[in-house]
């Protein structure tokens, strides 16, 4: 399918109402936010166990010490480091599609809390978040602050028990009621932007068979697995495209 261009995608949001947003680890790296699967993503760096072995239920379980140490490091410091993350054009101009009433949702597989940052208030997180983190034995809330400055293994000051980050390991599954709204939200909507995702990871990538409309568009970088299922494709950074979009 032929590449459009940014006159096509204002032509698209301008005649939508109930705009739907699908994002994935892409949104964010033009906020400084390392992806996974890219060339330079966490996928590639060398690590005594891989990546996807030290983001899981099992390894968080057995190895919770090097858990938290690769959890802060990879994905905390951007976070609560010194330089945190900010929005970027993507972010602030969904945030401002949905003050318009143009966007109704937004579905993100990313855990950094950036779109609500921008604005955004209609956000479903399929992967949860790092801003939230609970106390495993009296279920008190933690900061991802408070997280990020213990040493070793985070407990409560409360009772004394391990704190989890709010995030969907590998090995478990989505939370129901997020997958339910985010389908229902596809489901209903007029035009379903996906952006910055390589549509690769499952069950979240399987949301986009629930879309009945004749607007899906694709913004990417790259190719994706998706590309001929799609309405309308954009290539390129999603940050730099949405910023000559006029709402």
């Amino acid at each position: 399918m032929a590449e459009e261009n940014l006159e096509k995608l204002q032509e698209l949001i301008d005649g939508s109402d109930n705009i739907v947003f699908f994002g994935g680890a892409g949104v964010s790296t033009e906020s400084g936010i390392k992806d996974f699967r890219s060339v330079d993503g966490l996928y590639h760096q060398k690590f005594k166990y891989p990546p996807e072995t030290m983001l899981s239920h099992t390894f968080y379980v057995s190895h919770k010490e090097e858990f938290f140490e690769f959890y802060r490091d990879k994905l905390l410091e951007c976070t609560c480091g010194q330089h945190p993350a900010k929005p970027n054009a993507a972010h602030r101009a969904l945030a401002e599609l949905e003050k318009k009433g143009k966007l109704k949702a937004v579905i993100t597989q990313n855990i950094d809390g950036l779109h609500q940052a921008a604005g955004s208030e209609h956000v479903l997180e399929l992967h949860g978040s790092v801003l939230r983190n609970y106390c495993e034995n009296c279920g008190k809330s933690f900061t991802a602050k408070y997280v990020y400055e213990k040493n070793g293994i985070p407990w409560c000051d409360a009772c004394g028990g391990d704190i989890k980050p709010d995030v969907v390991l590998y090995e478990e599954g989505l939370d129901n009621g997020i997958m339910d709204a985010a389908v229902r939200a596809i489901s209903e909507a007029d035009m379903l932007i996906i952006g910055g995702t390589s549509l690769v990871v499952y069950p979240a990538a399987g949301l986009i068979r629930y879309y009945r409309g004749k607007k899906l568009v694709l913004i990417n970088r790259d190719a994706t697995a998706m590309d001929e299922v799609a309405n309308y494709i954009f290539r390129g950074n999603i940050g730099e495209i949405f910023s000559g979009i006029k709402i």
